[in-house]
């Protein structure tokens, strides 16, 4: 019989592997990232479950793992190896998802790391016990907090912290949490309600109105009509604009004429 907790040392395990490689190889990296123009362009739908087991650099990986070590064992002991299985990558998805959902129109837009899966976590432990003491609060009280600190953060745009994956995260992970340990609606139904209502109120917002959570990013203020499949579509006619003027170079003066770049250029259109 497996041990309590192998499935919490198993991902952290397979975290600081996945991790640690991408560290020393980029082109691991850039193919596990969340990135909005992979996933909604080029259907890469695995990021939004491989962007969890990368991270930036070493304080970031160590501590999102010191994190998931604390708040993991203690769920997995309450709820069992499966349900706390589902949970994490319920909330890694989840998170994920409501972080496309804000950034479809960047294309550019990026995040990596297991923050989200760890908010779902920490906010699963709060709906079986709200009472738990985080950071010398409450766990109802912190994770109150924790959703107002996190809309200000999705609205605000003023840093490079995922908050759209941490919020989406902490909610899948609560109410996932719930569906397996349904006595804890009624238990605490209350703590629950007041960290949940503002969350599913900022969603029907986000679904509504969306330009309200953006009123601050000059990005999309700036570029609001230009979607993820009209920078695609404008990337790949000034691609084949160009590849049309070195086929027109090769017709007039032959192939030994290109350069070294547009060699390149055309045998990268050759892949496709």
């Amino acid at each position: 019989m497996l041990p309590a907790g192998w499935i919490s040392i198993l991902i952290i395990a397979v975290t600081f592997i996945v991790s640690y490689s991408a560290f020393k190889n980029r082109n691991l990296f850039t193919k596990l990232q969340f990135e909005v123009d992979k996933i909604l362009v080029h259907k890469d739908f695995k990021r939004l479950i491989t962007a969890a087991f990368v991270h930036v650099n070493w304080m970031h990986l160590i501590f999102n793992l010191v994190a998931l070590f604390f708040f993991s064992f203690g769920l997995e002991a309450t709820l069992g190896a499966l349900a706390f299985t589902i949970i994490y990558f319920a909330s890694i998805v989840g998170g994920n998802l409501l972080a496309l959902l804000i950034h479809k129109k960047d294309a550019g837009y990026s995040v990596v790391g297991a923050s989200g899966a760890i908010n779902g976590i920490i906010f699963a432990s709060i709906a079986v016990n709200p009472y738990i003491t985080i950071l010398f609060l409450p766990g109802w009280l912190f994770a109150l907090i924790y959703v107002g600190f996190s809309i200000y953060g999705i609205r605000s745009q003023q840093s490079n912290i995922g908050h759209e994956a941490h919020l989406g995260g902490a909610i899948i992970g609560m109410l996932v949490a719930i569906l397996f340990y349904p006595t804890a609606l009624t238990e605490n139904w209350l703590p629950i309600l007041l960290v949940l209502i503002p969350c599913l109120v900022f969603i029907i917002v986000i679904l509504r109105k969306p330009h309200w959570i953006l009123v601050q990013n000059t990005w999309h203020n700036q570029t609001y009509n230009y979607t993820v499949d009209d920078r695609y579509n404008a990337k790949e006619k000034n691609t084949q604009q160009e590849v049309d003027r070195i086929l027109e170079k090769i017709h007039r003066k032959g192939i030994n004429s290109l350069s070294r770049k547009e060699k390149e250029i055309l045998e990268e259109f050759s892949k496709k």
